[in-house]
């Protein structure tokens, strides 16, 4: 099994980690270092894919500053108390399946959240994670060369008012949700959701986290 490198960048300023996923984009693609997978939790952001309407689901950013990137999918939010990953990763032959690489990352998801007795899963025809018709997490990824790069958020204690700043991923704000609105005890740390999520992003992607 390939092995993947964990890394936490923290709290970082988007347009800060965008620039470090292309720089380690390039030395993947030189063979500099091997697949990573990025956690890191953003500022307040709106990023707009290379969907056609993503500018127009853009309703009122205010004081929010809006990034257009080269990943699929509409515009999204990110912002403090959600996890964002990173999957950098060379898809060798047998892996260059985006939609694959897609339904892997949901299926890494899901299984992460049935540690907190959440039955989340799948709606047909959408992309992300999804619990009684809500969403919980959004993703979009791009690819150069077979590597990819972007890749997903989870909702866990996100202050969910400002996706009524738009229509997120061309959906009513009221779509959303996170994991901390969805269950009944006291508020997650995000250190605990991300461990979770890790060892079963690194299951779905059929990757061991290397060891230090």
């Amino acid at each position: 099994m390939k092995e993947i490198e964990l890394v936490d960048w923290g709290v970082l300023d988007y347009e800060e980690s965008l620039a470090r996923q292309r720089e380690i984009v390039s030395k993947r693609q030189a063979g500099e270092c091997g697949d990573m997978l990025i956690a890191v939790e953003h500022p307040h952001v709106f990023t707009l894919g290379r969907r056609r309407e993503a500018q127009e689901n853009v309703l009122a950013p205010g004081d929010v500053p809006v990034v257009e990137i080269e990943r699929g999918g509409d515009v999204t939010y990110h912002g403090p108390g959600q996890i964002v990953i990173y999957p950098i990763c060379l898809l060798d032959d047998g892996e260059r399946d985006l939609h694959l690489f897609l339904r892997n990352m949901e299926e890494g998801i899901i299984n992460a959240l049935a540690h907190y007795d959440l039955a989340a899963g799948r709606e047909e025809g959408k992309t992300g994670v999804w619990i009684h018709g809500r969403k919980l997490a959004s993703m979009g990824i791009a690819c150069r060369k077979w590597i990819t790069f972007h890749g997903l958020a989870l909702n866990v204690h996100t202050d969910l008012s400002y996706f009524q700043r738009i229509n997120p991923c061309g959906f009513s704000s009221s779509v959303m949700t996170s994991v901390q609105a969805e269950i009944d005890r006291s508020p997650l740390p995000m250190t605990d959701v991300l461990g979770h999520l890790q060892e079963h992003l690194c299951a779905s992607l059929m990757r061991k986290p290397r060891s230090n």
